[in-house]
């Protein structure tokens, strides 16, 4: 299975085309989506080409193909004009031997085994981390914003292909590879 991993579109339709270019152009199967995907929230600038309705039509053209979990800026009204679910806090796939877990990252890390991966968005920094907890040390990972990068860092997301993690920029440019 290959996955686009992506966070924080905040509702800007540049960027959310700029993403649905990325996974066009990496022909993922799936497009997993870790929250705060229409509104910018109170504590965020307005994100470059705003238009929320816009952003939750062009994901609509590939809505079977999402899986998406609810960030902090989410609310039941989102829910209502995303045509796909937004309602958990977490989510789990399990692709070429491993188990990934999904999160935006605003909530607790549920409890995680030996080698597990986690990969929340929510700081808009990317981040690949092993951490060691209770059951063992897991691989933490986060892809940065689609749409308002913080910390210097770029506009990206992470594609998940056999085995390994590549965080790319938006226009496509691997900067780290992480194989588990």
């Amino acid at each position: 299975m290959k996955f686009v991993i992506a966070s924080d579109i905040h509702g800007s339709n540049k960027y959310c085309n700029g993403l649905l270019a990325a996974f066009k152009r990496e022909n993922a199967d799936k497009l997993l989506l870790l929250g705060d995907i229409l509104y910018h929230g109170p504590r965020n600038p307005l994100p470059e080409d705003y238009a929320p309705a816009k952003v939750a039509e062009a994901l609509g053209a590939v809505k079977e193909r999402i899986l998406c979990v609810r960030g902090n800026c989410d609310s039941e009204v989102d829910q209502m004009v995303l045509p796909f679910p937004v309602t958990a806090d977490y989510a789990a796939v399990f692709a070429d031997g491993v188990n990934i877990y999904l999160s935006h990252g605003h909530r607790e890390v549920p409890p995680l085994c030996e080698n597990d991966v986690y990969i929340t968005g929510h700081t808009h920094v990317p981040l690949c981390e092993s951490v060691t907890a209770g059951n063992g040390t897991y691989l933490h990972l986060n892809p940065g914003s689609v749409s308002l990068p913080k910390e210097n860092s770029g506009r990206g997301y992470i594609l998940f292909d056999n085995g390994t993690f590549y965080f790319k920029t938006l226009d496509g440019k691997t900067f780290k590879e992480v194989k588990v």
